[in-house]
């Protein structure tokens, strides 16, 4: 199995002392890029991958095990939820802060993404809080508040330069999704619309919700398109409403997420960005 270990501030002491954990000595680790490491062929075991995890995870240290050496030329397509994982925000929660009402949507948003309430339920509650909104805060939103996760713009600038193609699939909504489709040049989107009428919300969206099973429906539409096996998809993702997509990737990242999301992808990255894939692919 390989260990590759990443951080944006651990003294490479703390790196050795994490590698000695599974018998891994100075010299038998190797260098990944800036501020990541490989050890290559480590002995593994469920037992000595939840202690190396532990460890880790207290000093700010992302590990991730593979049991072989993928390389980024083996995908094809990247799909990317949106919210807290291409970006830093959860766009309805900061569209309910301009009616005031941020707390109430939060604790849905957060409830959903833990996976204690089912998605379409959570979307159409916090959706209808918006009714009587001015759109105009959408512009606001995007305008204002809206910025890129940290090494968004290094991995997508990295897996455009291999030929790989890129998804924005998000149980948001498509005033952001499209935005970020077209200043990030990004192959396709696909997400929720919300009802505007006479430049008010309605507190409802149109059509179908975009919900856990949509997603994976959508990477699995935009591989037949491009004549690819979902194995050759990466897909990240932070909450409940992405296991489904992940879990038919070749390669699942988990991006600061919810643990439950953490538990079950192939590699959880929890203080690098969003280019750490990219040691780990290298």
């Amino acid at each position: 199995m390989n260990l590759i270990l990443q951080s944006l501030s651990a003294e490479r002491n703390a790196i050795d002392r994490i590698a000695s954990l599974a018998d891994v000595t100075a010299t038998d680790i190797s260098s990944a890029g800036r501020n990541a490491w490989r050890c290559d062929d480590v002995a593994y075991s469920e037992s000595l991958k939840a202690l190396i995890d532990t460890a880790c995870y207290g000093v700010g240290i992302d590990c991730a095990w593979l049991p072989s050496a993928p390389k980024l030329g083996d995908f094809k397509l990247l799909a990317m939820d949106m919210d807290s994982t291409l970006i830093t925000i959860e766009c309805i929660d900061e569209i309910a802060d301009m009616q005031g009402l941020k707390p109430q949507v939060s604790a849905i948003t957060e409830a959903a993404m833990r996976g204690e309430i089912e998605f379409n339920e959570s979307l159409t509650r916090r959706v209808a809080l918006l009714k009587g909104l001015d759109a105009a805060a959408l512009q606001r939103v995007f305008d204002e508040r809206l910025q890129l996760s940290p090494g968004a713009e290094n991995m997508l600038a990295a897996v455009k330069a291999a030929g790989i193609k890129t998804l924005l699939v998000s149980g948001g909504f498509t005033f952001f999704t499209d935005r970020m489709k077209a200043a990030l040049g990004l192959d396709y989107a696909h997400s929720n619309v919300l009802e505007i009428v006479d430049g008010k919300l309605t507190g409802k969206v149109v059509g179908g919700i975009v919900n856990a099973e949509e997603k994976k429906l959508t990477i699995e539409r935009v591989c037949a398109e491009l004549n690819i096996a979902p194995s050759q998809a990466i897909v990240m993702g932070d909450g409940a409403n992405d296991l489904n997509m992940m879990k038919i990737a070749g390669l699942s990242v988990a991006f600061r997420a919810k643990p439950v999301v953490r538990a079950q992808a192939s590699v959880a990255l929890n203080f690098v960005g969003l280019d750490g894939i990219l040691p780990i692919l290298a």
